[in-house]
Order: structure tokens, then sequence, then C-alpha cells
């Protein structure tokens, strides 16, 4: 996993709407949460992603952008946000397969997804808060704004 105080990877992945994101495009605008899991319609992921959407007001009034990252594919995810009326951003590591939870260093290579990985980069793209988790360990999203109130501090 990359430690805090590394610049955080650049990506381009698509989004469940198939639009490409970037992640460098919120340099300068929006600190970014950036949240890897395993797979959708799964029951641990699942109550992460309801406990993160009801928690999206306060990350944005915080000026942070979340953003969620899977190796399944824009159109599962789109179905996936659909079925549960979510708001997030949901990315595509679809192809090639991993290759930005790997670079980030939380892809599972046995299992062939990525691990519970969680990112909290700042304005300038620098990483300032990060752990990572199992696939069967549940994350809380207390802690992740925890780290944002910390932010400024840091």
């Amino acid at each position: 996993m990359l430690e805090v105080g590394t610049p955080a990877p650049d990506f381009t992945l698509k989004d469940q709407n198939n639009q490409a994101v970037r992640l460098s495009s919120y340099r300068g605008s929006s600190a970014v949460l950036l949240v890897f899991y395993p797979l959708a319609f799964t029951g641990t992921c699942g109550g992460e992603m309801a406990a993160l959407e009801q928690s999206l007001p306060a990350f944005a009034a915080a000026g942070v952008e979340v953003l969620t990252v899977s190796v399944d594919s824009p159109y599962s995810h789109k179905i996936w946000l659909d079925r549960e009326s979510w708001t997030m951003r949901m990315l595509a590591d679809f192809w090639p397969h991993g290759a930005v939870a790997d670079s980030y260093g939380v892809f599972n290579e046995s299992a062939g997804f990525a691990n519970r990985g969680t990112f909290l980069i700042d304005r300038a793209g620098t990483i300032r808060w990060a752990e990572c988790k199992g696939p069967g360990e549940s994350r809380d999203t207390t802690v992740w704004l925890a780290a944002v109130a910390n932010l400024d501090e840091g």
C-alpha cells in the first residue's frame, strides 16, 4: 500500500455513465477520498457503500470528492447504483484489470480484485491518510470523516 506523503498516482477510469474521470482534474480544486472495494453486489461492499452514500453530504461540505473504485465494469456499477438509488461516482478499474488498484498497492493478485484500500488525497495530489483492510473486513466511514477533519491541520 502506498504510504502517506506519497504523490497519488494519476489515472483515468470510466464511471458508471461511461464518462472518463481523471484524478488529476481535481488538483487545486478539491480533495479526493479514493475508496477501493472488491466487488459490486456483495454484502460487505454493499454495506460500506450504503454508509458512504449517507455520508456524502458531509464529505461535500468539507470540499472532498468521493470516488469509489472496483474491477467491475461501468455497466455493473450503473445497475448497482440504480438498484440502490445511490448517487456516488463508481469507477471501473476493469481493463487493464486492476491496474489502478495495483498502482496504489491494494490489488489482491490471488483473488483478482482490490482489497479495501482507502486514500485521502489533498488538493495538491498528495496522499494525506490511508488504510487497507482485507476483503471481508468492513470499514467505518466515521474514521474517514475524522481524517477529512484533520486534513487542513497536517
